[in-house]
């Protein structure tokens, strides 16, 4: 079967597609099922022994150390529990610098010689795994011949089970170690993060008369997403292999008709949702949000907040259990933050903030939030580390995959601000005039229909443009990527907020200590930190020429790809930053940069010999039938003595000089390709941003302008018309 017919028959499968087989998911209130694959605290506090269970409750809400001799009661309850829900293995199930999850299943089974066979699972078993570390990426921290890495039971996030259609397997939430004790994953820095916040955060509260003794911090990232069906994505080795297309003219209808955000969601993408959601809530993750998003066959889920160490684990669970149900409806996931050139990317904006043991959430204005000192203190804090690390808060979100996106028009611009509102800008701006006496209250608002209610109106607007907004009670870091683990945006914003809390608490501390009254310390204070971090407030129009301008005057970097962000993770001032507050050692920081350009120079390289085996195999083949066919008529009309018309001679012509141009771009790319920069992984970075890129660039506009020329039936590749239309 040839290339373009291929392309034939994946549109007649879209057209052919039924939802044969797939019966009503939704049998019983959603209330029953909830949760119920989870080991919950409802769960432990059934199975295990009462000293038990409040021992394990110390460790999972205040950060007890785990005594080790609850390791085997915890492990025999969790076992029956699996064994009845199915379970034949269990995993420990971890979060290495993949970006990805990872799993190794062990058997329960243990042969009894002599006797009938026995299922085991001990507490070393459960508190402690041995993978090869050897084969994940570790920056330098571990080589080849060194294999050995430790998973280590995360006991504050709940264990849970996967099923499959022929049985379920045990997943235990870890950590992931070298042997020398380094971190190796997501989850270990981000534990130690939310450890050095909280830290800091129950010394400001002390000072305002809180008992809290820890605060968590919470978050509920929006997952944006594209949907398309199976049989395109088989006939797309760019999508299969890098996730996003390299080639693709922009179809004559885009997203310019604004008629597909938040429109009706089609039956089979909603049937599709419908089930992800149901496999989701059985897991315990609260996705309460789904909608239509900007461009065509985009979409989002959305959770409600958590604990921000378990929002983690949901969210890797989320994509993981999209990717697994969407397949069943004949449609693939793509969670590229920019699959399709021309058309909105996607994110995940990370709504964040700090919660006490108590239960009150610290960014929280209040009704009078002029006069709320406390709020005003977080607050300040936050503005105070994004504006002293903005550069940090870029890096966190720097991959090649998010250089499409960032900037475009559609996402956050690479500069860092932070957007407040008019009422708190209103606040800050008294703050710094000397205190603020008033809040500007939002008022009432009436639609002119007499039939329907005067309705509240929130005292400031929102903002899009704004890669860090604050949204009410939370910010919302809107930078992320949609394909990221939200882990290495949270370190950092908690290791710089903790810094900033660290800092106030000190000055508190000392003015309290030398008899002063601590209200007159904070508005002393505050006026000072807004004055100093004020440069990062801006209420305005991210997207604009204007604010790029106003940027660079006020100071503020600018730093449009990742590789001129990522150097900025072993920056001094970042090496003392993370080790001052024990989150990650200079070791572990220059691991992670180099996996960061690592990751660059691959994805680019895989990125580059795709684009050269499609043009070479797929596209310059296709067109060059169409050149035969041309030549062929024209010849015709020259053998019958016919004269040839400008403009198909000009087709011709066209034709010719644009594969001409084809073949040469392609040249030109393997030739960069096949010679590449000498020197450290930074250099072939730049060399492969530089030089493969643009080359990369070059095949693609050429190509893409064949797709208008050569003959449809000829063309190989499905279309972006056929795949984000033809649902």
């Amino acid at each position: 079967m040839g290339h373009s017919n291929a392309r034939q028959s994946a549109v007649s499968s879209v057209n052919a597609w039924k939802a044969d087989g797939h019966p009503p998911v939704v049998e019983k209130p959603m209330t029953e099922y909830y949760g119920c694959n989870v080991f919950s605290d409802k769960v432990m506090q059934e199975r295990l022994p009462d000293k038990v269970y409040k021992a394990l409750c110390e460790t999972i809400r205040k950060g007890a150390p785990l005594d080790p001799t609850v390791a085997d009661s915890v492990a025999e309850a969790m076992k029956e529990w699996a064994i009845e829900k199915g379970a034949t293995h269990y995993t420990h199930w971890f979060q290495p610098m993949t970006g990805l999850t990872a799993e190794k299943h062990d058997s329960f089974l243990a042969p009894n010689f002599g006797g009938p066979a026995v299922l085991e699972f001990s507490g070393g078993e459960l508190v402690r795994g041995e993978p090869d570390a050897s084969s994940f990426p570790s920056g330098g921290i571990r080589a080849t011949f060194e294999a050995r890495g430790y998973t280590a039971w995360d006991p504050t996030s709940p264990a849970f089970i996967l099923e499959n259609p022929n049985g379920t397997t045990l997943c235990i939430p870890t950590a992931f170690c070298s042997w020398t004790g380094e971190a190796l994953d997501k989850k270990t820095p981000l534990l130690r993060s939310i450890e050095a916040l909280s830290k800091q955060a129950v010394r400001v509260l002390k000072l305002f008369g809180s008992t809290s003794t820890t605060v968590s911090t919470t978050a509920g990232p929006e997952q944006e997403y594209f949907l398309i069906d199976k049989a395109f994505y088989h006939a797309r080795p760019d999508l299969i292999n890098a996730g996003r297309t390299l080639f693709g003219s922009k179809p004559p209808k885009g997203q310019e008709m604004e008629d597909h955000y938040f429109g009706a969601i089609p039956d089979r993408v909603l049937s599709c949702m419908l089930e992800t959601e149901q496999e989701l809530y059985k897991l315990g993750v609260p996705v309460k949000t789904r909608h239509n998003e900007v461009a065509p066959a985009q979409y989002e889920v959305a959770p409600i907040f958590e604990n921000a160490n378990i929002a983690t684990d949901h969210n890797m669970l989320v994509m993981e259990t999209m990717k697994r149900v969407a397949d069943r409806y004949g449609l693939k996931l793509l969670l590229h933050e920019k699959p399709f050139a021309g058309v909105n990317g996607s994110g995940k904006h990370l709504n964040w903030s700090m919660s006490d043991d108590q239960g009150n959430n610290l960014l929280k204005p209040g009704n009078n939030p002029h006069d709320n000192a406390q709020f005003l203190v977080f607050l300040a804090a936050v503005i105070s580390a994004v504006s002293k690390h903005g550069d940090l808060l870029r890096m966190a979100v720097a991959t090649p995959a998010n250089d499409h996106r960032l900037g475009a028009n559609e996402a956050p611009p690479a500069i860092i601000s932070i957007f407040l509102g008019d009422m708190l800008q209103d606040i800050v701006e008294q703050i710094e005039a000397g205190g603020a006496k008033s809040t500007k209250a939002g008022g009432t608002m009436t639609i002119g229909v007499t039939a329907m209610p005067t309705l509240p109106r929130d005292a400031g607007d929102r903002n899009r443009t704004s890669p860090f907004a604050f949204t009410g009670n939370k910010f919302e870091f809107r930078a992320v990527g949609s394909s990221q683990s939200i882990a290495g945006p949270q370190v950092v914003l908690n290791t710089i907020v903790a810094e900033a809390l660290d800092n106030i608490a000190t000055t508190l501390e000392a003015g309290m200590k030398a008899g002063k009254d601590l209200n007159s310390e904070i508005q002393a204070l505050l006026p000072k930190i807004i004055a100093e971090s004020k440069k990062v407030i801006f209420n305005g129009n991210g997207y604009s020429a204007e604010w790029h301008a106003e940027a660079a005057k006020r100071g503020l970097p600018n730093v449009p790809n990742a590789v001129d962000s990522i150097p900025d993770l072993i920056s001094p001032k970042a090496v003392a930053l993370f080790g001052k507050y024990g989150v990650l050692s200079e070791r572990e920081l220059h691991s992670r940069y180099e996996i960061l350009l690592e990751n660059y120079v691959k994805t680019i390289n895989i990125e580059a010999g795709l684009t050269s085996e499609i043009a070479t195999r797929q596209i310059l083949p296709a067109s060059l039938r169409y050149q035969t066919e041309v030549a062929q008529s024209v010849a015709a009309l020259k053998g019958a003595g016919v004269a040839v018309p400008a403009s198909q001679s000009g087709l011709l012509a066209d034709l010719t000089a644009t594969i001409d141009g084809l073949k040469s771009a392609i040249d030109k790319l393997d030739h960069a390709s096949e010679h590449h920069a000498e020197g450290d992984t930074l250099t072939h970075a730049k060399y492969y941003r530089d030089t493969i890129i643009p080359a990369m660039n070059a095949v693609r506009e050429a190509a893409d302008k064949l797709e208008g020329i050569v003959a449809d039936d000829l063309w190989p590749l499905p279309t972006y018309q056929e795949m984000l239309f033809i649902k």
